[in-house]
């Protein structure tokens, strides 16, 4: 691994975005100059933990150091001359921090080496451009964007091209294979995508996606937003994730062309996919981590006529009403995640739920055929406050929140119901119109 100093040196850096995100998916960053970079490599860069968001701290506490990771150095000219990210691992006191959502991730990788397993993860990204001037509520950046059914339409993709085009050839240049980019079903809504690769590799990237996707809209006066559903008659956002295991020979281990359920998919493959149904209700806490998701998940209509969000904890084959799409027997697709979602924590989750299935044989029966749902799949939570009861209930969920240490899962959770209480308590413009002058 090539030292920070060198790299900086090599891409003519001139300053580096040390950069970590907190429980709720925040990135924090602060901007060294490459004078500093030497003391960056050694000593990490000093934040207060608690003004930095969700990392279990209080102002008491002492300085959460991020440690930067070299092999995640990214230059960012297309941004800025001379500009680079790099991801960093918070310590406190020396020692990893176990609240931190890369620290979490690479303590479930650590394990899953121990198994002789390894994870490799695709990402979807969904997102929406939107006009920056929201006082009168989101509206898409492309005014001529009204179809009622615009997905893959050729005319909103043009129209959105210098932008497209513009994240798409920063995404090459720095080695992530962006193989497609697309109007997704919402207007105003796109999708761009690249490469599946390393668990860890994966959740950068996608950190970094929104970044990049954020500051580029923002160049052209555009609002990118990931949130789960900003319209209430449209499609959401989403964050599939396409999950393997492999072997330390790297020989895959989710194939088998002899299986009987005509999938394609190995006893392993399963078993682990068994693990994911066994814990969604917990995992959709993680999966699904704000109020918002499940005004995404609960929609009853959007007008494309679908809401691609699952209900139940089913699987099948080629098949995007489920929780766990099979597309081929190479990966399976986890289609529960929405764009609110942290990358590292979502993929911790995940691996740690189908290595308990792994672990204890579960079958998840035979998979549901097109747009049919097994009786007896679990109904996913319909809430917030119901997910996180899930989670509180569920210790697998919570060993993954845990991995790096005790209380994670306790402080996630006791947040996310406090953000339920705060939302539930607000008088909203749907209440006064259906109450006000009810009785």
């Amino acid at each position: 691994m090539e030292a920070l100093a060198d790299l900086v040196k090599e891409h003519g850096t001139r300053f580096v975005l040390a950069t970590f995100v907190d429980l709720d998916g925040k990135p924090c960053a602060k901007l060294v100059p490459v004078e500093a970079v030497d003391a960056l490599a050694t000593e990490g860069v000093g934040f207060a933990g608690y003004a930095a968001g969700a990392l279990g701290q209080q102002p008491c506490d002492p300085d959460v150091m991020a440690i930067p990771d070299p092999s995640t150095f990214t230059p960012l000219p297309f941004l800025r001359p001379g500009l680079a990210m790099v991801h960093c691992d918070p310590h406190v006191e020396g020692a990893p921090w176990p609240f931190a959502p890369r620290v979490i991730l690479a303590s479930v990788i650590t394990n899953l080496r121990s198994r002789g397993y390894a994870a490799r993860v695709g990402a979807e990204v969904e997102y929406f451009l939107l006009d920056r001037d929201v006082s009168a509520g989101p509206r898409p950046a492309d005014a001529d964007d009204r179809a009622a059914q615009p997905c893959y339409d050729a005319r909103g993709v043009t129209r959105m091209y210098d932008h497209l085009t513009e994240v798409s050839t920063a995404m090459n240049a720095l080695g992530w294979g962006n193989y497609a980019n697309d109007h997704e079903d919402a207007n105003g809504q796109f999708e761009q995508n690249f490469t599946f690769a390393d668990a860890m590799v994966t959740a950068d990237r996608v950190v970094t996606a929104r970044y990049l996707i954020t500051m580029l809209a923002e160049r052209r006066g555009m609002l990118a937003t990931f949130m789960p559903k900003p319209f209430t008659d449209r499609t959401g956002n989403g964050l599939h994730l396409h999950v393997s295991l492999w072997d330390d020979a790297d020989a895959a281990l989710f194939p088998d062309k002899s299986d009987t359920r005509r999938l394609g998919l190995s006893p392993l493959a399963y078993r682990f996919v068994g693990g994911v149904l066994a814990h969604a209700p917990g995992l959709l806490s993680v999966l699904a981590p704000t109020v918002n998701s499940y005004k995404r998940r609960g929609a009853l209509s959007t007008s494309s006529g679908a809401t691609w969000a699952p209900n139940r904890a089913g699987y099948g084959g080629n098949d995007r009403t489920h929780l766990i799409r099979v597309p081929d027997g190479n990966r399976v697709e986890v289609r529960a995640g929405d764009g609110s979602a942290n990358p590292y924590l979502a993929i911790a989750a995940l691996l740690t739920a189908g290595l308990d299935g792994i672990d204890h044989g579960l079958d998840p029966g035979d998979p549901s055929g097109p747009g049919q749902h097994p009786s007896d799949a679990a109904e996913l939570p319909v809430t917030l406050l119901h997910a996180i009861d899930a989670l509180r209930a569920d210790p697998v969920v919570r060993g993954a929140l845990d991995a790096a240490g005790p209380g994670v899962a306790d402080y996630f959770a006791a947040r996310k119901r406090d953000e339920f209480l705060t939302w539930h308590n607000t008088v909203t413009p749907w209440e006064t119109t259906r109450y006000l002058t009810a009785v």
